[in-house]
């Protein structure tokens, strides 16, 4: 099939909708320990996260977008019905998450919704098993890395600076947060601006606009810009949850949880998983919490925010799948 150029640039207009609702769904997954430990003020921090959420471009490929626009879903059988009712899905899903300051994974939303239109055009064959296989089990993965990663960070952090006064460890700590909330923000930025980036190559690939499956260089800037300013637009509601309700941090603990989070994304990007940023930082969180002890974590908020992450793939599909019936309705190819 053909995209008409006024239709793909519609297209390609709501995926950076997307990608601007990810920086700001997402925003608090970076900088809410390094706000909630009071080192950088929330309107410092939303900049310092964007800069290097840009700055990602320089340093990571594109391994995750080709993951996600060609290796989960049969790109014969995309449309720009199935395209558009996914990325609607995934934000709408995206904006319910945000009202009700829940931190899932906008990630999950959107190759949930964009299975859920994909499967809704054409059936499950439209699925990739194999594309499918690492996403899900990085789903279970991600958390739990984070959480041992963070953990042992700690554990290790503590040990080590147990000869030095609280006060001299809380400077120190205070300064390297900085580190590590950016190479946090680095992460971000790789992962999930490559997400789009995926989406809108795979709709210039079905319209017939690039002929091999590649993401060009103007799709990159523009993903990458994208998120950084949705970064700047903040996200407090979530940033709330994630810095201060799951478990109070103080700047050592704020860096062992970035840290993690920061390692976890870095190995998964090379790899070209999709994974979720909002997982893997909150597993960390958990992790460095558990250190203190068990009752250091409100589980019941825990649980809440698990139970929003069961119910992102789903519920984005169901969202998109009712969306591309209705695309389909009015007569959107």
């Amino acid at each position: 099939m053909t995209i008409s150029l006024g239709l793909l640039v519609f297209i390609i207009l709501i995926a950076l909708a997307f990608d601007y609702i990810n920086g700001f769904h997402d925003a608090a997954n970076s900088i809410a320990t390094v706000v909630s430990t009071r080192v950088l003020s929330p309107g410092q921090a939303v900049v310092w996260a964007a800069f290097f959420n840009f700055a990602a471009a320089a340093i990571f490929g594109t391994a995750v977008a080709k993951t996600v626009g060609s290796g989960m879903i049969d790109i014969k059988v995309v449309t720009s019905s199935v395209i558009l009712a996914g990325l609607i899905g995934a934000i709408v899903w995206d904006l319910i998450t945000w009202y009700y300051g829940l931190p899932t994974s906008s990630s999950h939303a959107l190759i949930g919704a964009y299975a859920g239109a994909a499967i809704a055009k054409a059936g499950v064959v439209a699925l990739i098993p194999s594309g499918w296989t690492k996403t899900l089990l990085f789903i279970v993965l991600a958390p739990l890395i984070g959480f041992a990663l963070g953990f042992a960070l700690m554990v290790a952090i503590l040990w080590i600076m147990r000869p030095f006064a609280p006060s001299r460890v809380d400077r120190y700590f205070r300064k390297l947060q900085l580190l590590s909330a950016a190479m946090y923000s680095l992460g971000h930025g790789a992962n999930d601006a490559q997400k789009t980036m995926g989406i809108i190559a795979g709709a210039l690939f079905a319209g017939g606009y690039i002929h091999e499956f590649t993401i060009p260089f103007w799709v990159e800037m523009a993903a990458y810009s994208a998120i950084s300013l949705g970064t700047l637009s903040g996200g407090w509601r979530i940033i709330h949850t994630m810095g201060t309700k799951i478990t109070r941090l103080q700047p050592v603990g704020g860096f062992a949880a970035e840290t993690a989070g920061a390692i976890s994304i870095f190995t998964a990007t090379a790899l070209g998983v999709p994974v979720s940023t909002t997982h893997t930082i909150t597993g960390a969180i958990i992790g460095v919490g558990t250190t203190r002890r068990l009752s250091a974590v409100r589980w019941g908020i825990a649980g809440q925010i698990v139970w929003a992450w069961v119910l992102t793939i789903p519920a984005s599909a169901v969202i998109a799948a009712g969306f591309f019936y209705i695309l389909y309705f009015v007569g959107l190819p």
